[in-house]
Order: C-alpha cells, then sequence, then structure tokens
C-alpha cells in the first residue's frame, strides 16, 4: 500500500545555511524554488531538494515576526512526512485503524510539489 516517502519537510529561519548543508554536505541538489505571497504567516519560500528520488522542502517565512499563532504546530524543524500511495482513500482507511489522521491534504500531483 505505501510506496515509498516522497518527501519531508523542514522550516528554517537560514534557509541558505540549510541548502548549503544538504547540497554541499550530503549532496542533494537543488529543483526549484516557489515562493507562496499570501498565507496567514506572510510569505513562505519553499526550496525543493533532491538526491536519489527523495525530496527535502525547505520552508521558510523570511518575513515573520514571530510564530507565537500556531506555536503548538509550527516549529524549526521536521514539519511533515509525506507518503506516495497507489490508492489513497485505502492508505487514509488504514492510518484510521490505527488512530491516525490526515491534519493535512491529501494533495494530487502535480497540483502540489
Amino acid at each position: 500500500m505505501f510506496k515509498r516517502i516522497d518527501h519531508i519537510e523542514l522550516l528554517t529561519a537560514q534557509p541558505e545555511r540549510t541548502i548549503n548543508f544538504y547540497t554541499g554536505a550530503l549532496g542533494f541538489h537543488e529543483r526549484e524554488r516557489k515562493r507562496i505571497a499570501d498565507t496567514p504567516l506572510g510569505p513562505l519560500d519553499l526550496i525543493y531538494l533532491e538526491l536519489g528520488g527523495t525530496t527535502v522542502e525547505v520552508m521558510c517565512y523570511p518575513e515573520a515576526k514571530e510564530i507565537s499563532a500556531r506555536s503548538t504546530e509550527l516549529h524549526l524543524g521536521w514539519q511533515c512526512l509525506a507518503l506516495e500511495v497507489n490508492n489513497m482513500d485505502a492508505a487514509l482507511a488504514a492510518l484510521s485503524q490505527h488512530g491516525v489522521s490526515a491534519t493535512w491534504g491529501p494533495f494530487m500531483r502535480p497540483d502540489y510539489a
């Protein structure tokens, strides 16, 4: 049912330092950059790094003064594990049997990432 890790998200206050580490030390390459202009915390910069078919999505709110409004949800570090599945309904049902529910999404490619 679950096929592979599609991507993980990392929220950072220092995106260039993070990118330099992943590309310089670990051998990732930068795939693309995007900006979501309008979020509740201001603009959100997304930088997609790839290595061996796995994507690390580096996220940064460059104009955020603080993250207190969602401090229990949003923090620096690891944010999300996204899995590619064969059947979304079956995957969500299987997770539900273990007491796990989706907190965001699901999204279908190519509409997202």
